[in-house]
């Protein structure tokens, strides 16, 4: 609908009479004689006015009323107001502009003077309400992009987490908990470290993303991931160690384009190996060099495997793994990653303790995207 009433309320007949003659043949004009009438007018149908001549001081309800209703309406941005007035103080100019009016015009007014400056409000507002609507369609769009891609995500991530299960590599409840390990991790990182800058909807890729940290297992042969570590020769263990590499290579192929999400899937199948002193693989990063979502998952994956039964072991208890971990034994990790294992450590106790009987549910719980 177009915007194209002007209303002018005023309680002196000949000033609304003087306003009218200026602007009836550009535009349509409504008049009201009191607050009271101005406020009916306005709720009738805002949406067609492009602009309101105010009186201050009338009969019923003022002009201060009238802004205030428009206020409580939220109709001060989207429609301007020019005050007119013959009985002006600085407070009530103040007033009239704390509360959103565009200008004030003193009476006696000169009728070129009056419609040069409502034209250039109402031209600037179209102009401010037509970005605003373009902002929002972009936004809408991108919201609808994101979604898209969000869907797609899911649908990768339960596709390789399905094909990983099928092919023995890693047991649901391991991708599961990993997934909740980092969750949890994530919540301790955005609250207590803010300056990695990790938003809740990053977060929520970063959590997708972890399922997929040891893709690269598909290259190797079942007979060598069967093997525990100690058993490994040293060309087995060259070889183990490069499931990181055959991972990105896997994943280049479901590479999108300015893709946050692929980039957190890279660093965290490339980089979950790496240690904070730099005696990681396959790049030996150290530091903040290595990604803060790589060095999460690399913490809970030591800590999971620790706690968790294998062919080849029996688990430790919660307690030694903690204590394996702290010490360096698993590997050097940065000191913020050892400040949020202890303040997870009664989650992640009780979920192992648990037997991860409500990882299922959590899910489906935390970070919105």
């Amino acid at each position: 609908m177009a915007k194209d009433t002007i209303l002018i309320v005023d309680d002196m007949e000949i000033n609304r009479e003087l306003l009218k003659s200026i602007f009836e043949e550009q535009y349509q004009v409504l008049e009201a004689g009191d607050g009271q009438q101005a406020i009916d007018r306005i709720a009738e149908d805002p949406d067609r006015l492009c602009l309101i001549f105010l009186d201050l001081l009338m009969p019923v309800k003022s002009g201060l009323d009238v802004l205030e209703f428009m206020l409580q309406q939220n109709l001060i941005q989207t429609i301007p107001v020019i005050m007119i007035t013959g009985e002006s103080t600085n407070e009530s100019d103040e007033k009239a502009y704390e509360y959103g009016v565009s200008d004030i015009i003193y009476k006696p007014f000169a009728a070129n003077v009056v419609m040069r400056r409502a034209k250039n409000i109402i031209e600037l507002f179209e102009y401010r309400l037509g970005l605003e609507a373009k902002l929002k369609e972009r936004t809408r769009k991108l919201m609808d992009v994101r979604r898209k891609l969000e869907q797609s995500n899911d649908f990768l991530v339960n596709a390789l987490s399905s094909a990983i299960e099928l092919k023995h590599l890693e047991s649901s409840e391991h991708i599961r908990r990993i997934k909740y390990f980092t969750r949890l991790f994530l919540k301790y990182i955005q609250e207590f470290y803010p300056k990695y800058g990790i938003s809740d909807v990053s977060a929520s890729f970063i959590v997708n993303a972890s399922a997929l940290h040891d893709i690269g297992k598909f290259a190797l042969p079942e007979s060598l991931l069967l093997k525990a570590d100690d058993q490994l020769t040293e060309d087995e263990e060259s070889e183990m160690r490069k499931h990181t590499i055959y991972g990105c290579r896997l994943l280049e192929k479901f590479k999108q384009e300015d893709s946050e999400f692929y980039q957190y899937c890279y660093d965290i199948c490339r980089y979950h190996h790496e240690r904070y002193d730099g005696s990681g693989y396959p790049d030996h990063l150290a530091g903040d060099d290595i990604p803060i979502w790589a060095q999460i998952v690399s913490i809970v994956d030591v800590y999971d495997e620790l706690v968790s039964a294998q062919v080849y072991k029996t688990p430790h208890a919660v307690t030694e793994a903690e204590r394996m971990i702290l010490a360096g034994e698993c590997g050097a990790f940065s000191p913020e990653m050892l400040d949020c294992f202890e303040l997870a450590k009664a989650e992640l106790f009780a979920a192992t303790e648990g037997k991860f009987s409500f990882i299922d549910r959590s899910e489906h719980e935390g970070f919105e995207s």
